[in-house]
């Protein structure tokens, strides 16, 4: 389980643009939000992506670059990239398992007869500082039941307005 202010595991992946992501090298002024999603399957997935795309600018104009991520493969990702209406957020794809799990995500199996592929990661939210350790973060093992973004960026907002601490880092 990642803890608030510890550094996050790595996440060097290609995007659908035809380059690389490294969250290494990612310089927001705030935050990197990482929604981990399920693959081009998911109906939820869709609408939060396709939201999350139509909000890009103004989580750039709170300092915070997202960035969209799945373990489907290449093809599976072009088809989200051409089908859904995510604007400019940029979409990584092909993160094997172990990452997943290191991110401490849920990790499923195809249902029989569905379009799932063999295995995937159920949906998750992480906020990272510049310097690359976990501010916060939210694991689902389910679909549904996302965070709703303009809460999540109204509570960004606040607390970077009052300095508040990442919580949850007693261990």
């Amino acid at each position: 389980m990642l803890t608030p202010g510890q550094e996050v595991p790595s996440l060097d992946l290609p995007l659908t643009i035809g380059a690389q992501y490294d969250l290494a090298k990612q310089r927001p002024k705030n935050f990197t939000l990482v929604a981990f999603y399920r693959g081009s399957h998911c109906p939820v997935c869709r609408s939060y992506l396709e939201e999350m795309g139509s909000k890009v600018a103004d989580l750039s104009e709170h300092g915070i670059n997202p960035v969209a991520v799945s373990m489907d493969s290449k093809d599976r990702a072009m088809t989200v990239d051409s089908d859904w209406k995510t604007g400019d957020l940029p979409l990584a794809y092909a993160m094997d398992e172990d990452t997943a799990r290191e991110w401490g995500l849920y990790i499923s199996s195809a249902r029989e007869g569905s379009d799932e592929p063999e295995v995937f990661s159920e949906p998750g939210i992480f906020l990272v500082r510049p310097d690359g350790t976990l501010y916060m973060a939210q694991v689902q093992s389910a679909p549904f039941t996302r965070p709703p973004l303009n809460e999540l960026i109204e509570g960004i907002e606040i607390a970077l307005e009052q300095d508040y601490p990442a919580r949850g880092t007693r261990t």
